[in-house]
């Protein structure tokens, strides 16, 4: 076994919002991952629709569907609008913590609006991934980004923290001040296989015990399935009789996922930077192992044409140079310039975040420099904004947390030693460079209070609309195969491939791409299987 450290947060289905910001910070721009509340300001700053609510006619049954009796109060609730962070409206909407006994007790999902600049055709709800990305954060801080302005003109957008994520009812495990300790924790990088798999069936018993305390039974329900259900209570509420979704990266499977339940309420939907259901949690994690090889070797190539680049020699020579920095780092953890300790965990989750986005590959080289002259600062900056980390110590989201505990739901994972030796000597055949880093991650949950609910599987949704899945050919987080896989899967998937670097396509890509997915929206033009742009 290596010395490696599994990642504190292994490589995600990331969202829009972390891309955008690596994308501001390579331009220049500040960076501003805060996570401000609702406020009681209008668009207009007048404050006339404040407090107004809303409810869906009982009596509607295009937009109610056929529901069990005891979900009617759900999907008929008053919604409670309040103009909030100057252009939007938020509200909070009651759903079910468990939707086999739905009157024993509720929990509440945060939502926030925006309302179409022209004549609204209807709604289309937004996830940025994760599991555990904010969609009121991406549609508050960078609804240019995930919206065009022609699909704005034409659609309310509506963003949603989807169960156990952030503004609603939302996980909790460590504190910030632990969380801060568990990133600059470092194994000894003399340790044996005993020492090592027992430090981390260790730590991971810490924190599977401060979940369950400090969340209680929401934890139990926090899987894909049941947030997968409360977006039809949301699709209800905004009097739609069909879903229209956006999903990225996670969020194909959230999607994919409703349209298997709802396949007759699926309108419009579009997964982009898909993830096949179909594959295991092990599975998954090879091919990211695969995926981020290429990515690097991708990047270090691309460096190697720029005579300032840190490495030297051929792109394979510079990939070596770059694992023997990973080595020392592993060896002895660097001290920031705040004065915290940054260990080979989190000076890979750094470096990883900017092979999300090629636009972002500048950045990375400055850490790497940064990082050969002994300050690891850069690097340690990239991992706070991975891990949603302001400088003040504050973690504005729970994005770990929940990224945790839905896959702890979703996916059962093996804990048996000889098991997770063989899948480690598999990840690091795949990816000399990241294999160890992402092995034994199924130790995470092994103690978990709640076993996983879900078994991968095909999903089909038959009978639901037309279903474009996008595909980007470079996509390291969520590897091109899987996209295809989906929408072969899929009873009624379209194929988009977008021919280029980084984490999903549609609002960093090419007009091509932007232009497929509103023509599909606002026009119902479904794309031609198979095209490429």
């Amino acid at each position: 076994m290596s010395t490696g450290t599994p990642l504190q947060v292994p490589p995600a289905r990331r969202g829009a919002r972390r891309r955008r910001a690596l994308a501001a910070l390579a331009a220049g721009a500040a960076v501003v991952l805060g996570a401000s509340g609702c406020t009681l300001l209008s668009p207009d700053g007048s404050g006339d629709d404040a407090g107004q609510g809303s409810a869906v006619e009982s009596a509607d049954p295009d937009v109610i569907g056929t529901i069990d009796e005891d979900l009617r109060s759900f999907y008929t609730q008053e919604v409670r609008w309040e103009d909030c962070e100057e252009s939007f409206s938020c509200a909070t909407v009651e759903v079910p913590l468990d939707y086999a006994d739905p009157g024993r007790a509720s929990i509440d999902i945060a939502v926030i609006r925006s309302e179409a600049t022209g004549d609204a055709q209807g709604t289309v709800l937004v996830n940025p991934g994760g599991p555990g990305g904010s969609g009121v954060s991406i549609v508050q801080d960078s609804l240019d980004y995930v919206a065009s302005k022609r699909l704005r003109e034409n659609y309310d957008i509506l963003g949603f923290d989807p169960r156990g994520v952030n503004r609603s009812s939302a996980v909790q495990c460590y504190t910030d001040a632990e969380q801060d300790e568990a990133r600059q924790e470092a194994y000894p990088a003399d340790a044996s296989e005993p020492e090592l798999l027992e430090l981390m069936r260790a730590d991971a018993q810490d924190y599977a015990t401060a979940c369950a305390e400090r969340t209680g039974e929401l934890l139990g329900y926090v899987d894909t399935r049941s947030a997968a259900r409360d977006m039809d209570i949301l699709r209800a509420l905004v009097s739609d009789s069909a879903l229209n979704f956006l999903g990225f990266s996670y969020g194909t499977q959230l999607g994919a996922t409703y349209a298997e339940l709802f396949p007759e309420r699926s309108g419009r939907l579009v997964l982009d930077g898909a993830i096949d259901p179909s594959l295991s949690n092990e599975e998954i994690t090879l091919g990211q192992a695969v995926g981020f090889e290429r990515a690097v070797r991708a990047y270090v190539a691309d460096c190697l044409q720029d005579q300032d680049c840190p490495y030297t020699g051929t792109p394979d020579d510079g990939v070596r140079q770059l694992q023997e920095l990973f080595d020392t780092v592993e060896q002895e953890p660097m001290t920031a310039a705040d004065g915290r300790t940054v260990p080979v965990s989190t000076f890979v989750q750094g470096f990883i975040l900017p092979l999300y986005d090629n636009a972002n590959w500048p950045v990375l080289t400055q850490a790497v420099e940064d990082a050969l002259g002994g300050d690891p600062s850069a690097m340690l900056y990239l991992a706070d904004l991975s891990a949603e980390r302001d400088p003040d110590g504050t973690y504005v989201t729970n994005s770990t947390s929940a990224f945790v505990a839905v896959n702890c739901l979703d996916y059962p994972m093996t804990s048996d030693p000889e098991q997770l030796r063989a899948d480690e000597e598999e990840l690091v055949a795949a990816s000399p460079t990241f294999g160890r880093f992402l092995a034994y991650g199924g130790l995470t949950c092994a103690p978990w209070e709640y076993p996983s609910v879900l078994e991968p599987a095909p999903l089909r949704a038959e009978g639901a609309d037309p279903i474009v899945v996008i595909g980007t050919t470079g996509d390291p987080a969520t590897p091109y195969a899987w996209s295809t896989a989906l929408a072969d899967q899929l009873e009624s998937g379209v194929h988009v491939t977008w021919e280029g670097e980084g984490h999903t396509a549609y609002g960093r890509s090419n007009a091509c791409i932007q232009d497929l997915v509103d023509d599909y929206f606002i026009d119902g033009t479904i794309p031609d299987d198979g095209v490429r742009c």
